[in-house]
């Protein structure tokens, strides 16, 4: 698919892209977890040289190799020696997991409602200019998004919500809210969405996409805005319920 390949290209962009206050090696871990984790960076890949990472990040060359250190420790990077060294992405599921949940437990409750004021200001405003603006043929697009979308494990519902967000900010024409909400996607999607997990907000998903097509579909705007936010609200909601069970020593880790 096309758009898909664009999007996939444009995810990677924005990953090694300049970091806003640049400097400190946890914002370069931070970023190079998420897309491991999301899959935006697959398992195997190469991850480019410690002084490319650098340049392309805008950091010290110090701040890139702090970073992967702190990745191969994380089990998400190896790195090999020789001509055909470099470091790679050693994508595991249950270190992902850990990582996840322990970026959780270390996210408070505030900075949780923060999170989800602002992915709902972008993803929700994206959605209502969508409904202004979509075609006959944008409308299909969006339609072929859900119906190709694989429910049967977190990672496949996972990149149908990301696909579909995406879709949506493209089909708003405005090239600033799609670069947000890849942005956002890149740093906070692995987090937002670890509702998914579960075969019920899985589920979920799947109605707030088909909630919003209709939406978008009559040029409802706020019903299309309405459908949105209540979506990244209630993955808001459970994560908060999550924190809560991880604290308390219960959680899922599935």
């Amino acid at each position: 698919m096309p758009h898909a390949t664009a999007r996939a290209d444009a995810a990677r962009a924005v990953i090694f892209s300049p970091l806003e206050g640049a400097g400190r090696a946890e914002l370069v871990e931070q970023r190079l977890t998420d897309a491991i984790v999301s899959g935006v960076l697959h398992d195997g890949e190469r991850l480019p040289s410690e002084a490319d990472l650098a340049k392309s990040l805008g950091v010290a060359l110090v701040t890139a190799r702090e970073a992967l250190v702190a990745l191969r420790h994380k089990g998400l990077v190896r790195t090999r020696r020789g001509r055909d060294g470099g470091s790679f992405v050693t994508y595991d599921r249950d270190a992902s997991a850990r990582v996840l949940d322990e970026r959780l437990r270390t996210t408070s409750r505030i900075e949780l409602r923060d999170l989800s004021l602002h992915v709902a200001a972008i993803a929700g405003m994206a959605a209502e200019v969508a409904a202004d603006r979509a075609s006959d043929d944008d409308i299909a697009s969006l339609v072929e998004i859900d119906a190709r979308a694989d429910l049967t494990s977190a990672g496949g519902a996972r990149r149908a919500v990301s696909r579909f967000r995406l879709e949506v900010a493209a089909v708003s024409q405005s090239p600033r809210l799609v670069h947000e909400e890849l942005r956002l996607q890149a740093e906070t999607g692995p987090l937002l969405f670890l509702c998914l997990r579960a075969q019920e907000y899985r589920d979920r998903s799947r109605q707030a996409r088909l909630d919003i097509i209709d939406a978008i579909r009559r040029a409802d705007a706020a019903s299309a805005r309405r459908a949105t936010v209540d979506h990244v609200t209630e993955c808001v909601e459970w994560l908060i319920d999550e924190k809560a069970r991880l604290e308390a020593g219960e959680g899922s880790g599935s």
